[in-house]
């Protein structure tokens, strides 16, 4: 990347706290250091790193919006844009373990015949093509909404049901397909381990499923008021 979108707490030239702002850093600028790549266990066709910042000088035209620490609400904004993004993925991550699983059993066979002819496979299948439609469903609908222009808490609970949904659906579709495979399913032999730790990370990712939960519920039952 040849700049970094950084969020950063600000303080006022009186040292009073102003608030989050996000800031457009160049890849170059003097103080800026970027450590070495994270050995992930999945998502590692996306690249993490960490940055340490020493000094670094950012000039005042690199800051995204006025000056108020208003980037705490505009990171929140583009969760919401973001969410179905990422269920989207963990939709293709589903799909793509299909696919291989599907292949797979067509092609195993056990006791005079493919493993695609046993009821309990075919159930299995069944239930994991079915989930994923689903999901895909739920992402098209809240695909739809942001590109009708619903923001903030009209498209919170429905980004966040389809983040939350399509990423568990993920995750056990891929630990059913690895279980299609048996044996085979666990060794880098096979491209399936790759979904498996994929789906991992998008449950994780532009906010826990349990965070998604809570924005849900809040939609429903409004927001815990603390004592």
């Amino acid at each position: 990347a040849d700049f970094i979108l950084v969020a950063a707490k600000t303080v006022g030239a009186d040292g009073t706290p102003v608030g989050i702002n996000l800031f457009i850093v160049e890849r170059d600028v003097k103080g800026l250091t970027i450590g070495r790549e994270e050995d992930k266990m999945g998502a590692r066709g996306v690249p993490s790193c960490p940055l340490f910042f020493d000094d670094a000088f950012i000039a005042e035209s690199n800051r995204l919006g006025p000056e108020g620490g208003q980037g705490f609400k505009v990171a929140m904004e583009a969760l919401n844009t973001s969410r179905p993004i990422v269920a989207a993925r963990a939709v293709g991550i589903a799909q793509g373990a299909i696919d291989h699983a599907v292949k797979f059993i067509e092609e195993r066979a056990a006791f005079g015949q493919t493993i695609a002819g046993f009821q309990g496979v075919r159930w299995m299948i069944a239930d994991m093509v079915a989930q994923t439609e689903a999901a895909r469903q739920l992402v098209y609908r809240a695909a739809s909404l942001v590109d009708s222009g619903v923001t903030g808490r009209a498209l919170a609970p429905t980004a966040a049901m389809a983040k939350m949904f399509a990423s568990d659906v993920a995750m056990k579709v891929a630990t059913d397909a690895v279980q299609l495979f048996g044996a085979a399913g666990i060794s880098n032999e096979y491209p399936i381990n790759r979904y498996f730790r994929d789906a991992k990370v998008v449950q994780i990712i532009e906010g826990t499923n349990q965070i998604q939960r809570n924005i849900i519920a809040d939609s429903v039952l409004g927001r815990i008021k603390k004592k």
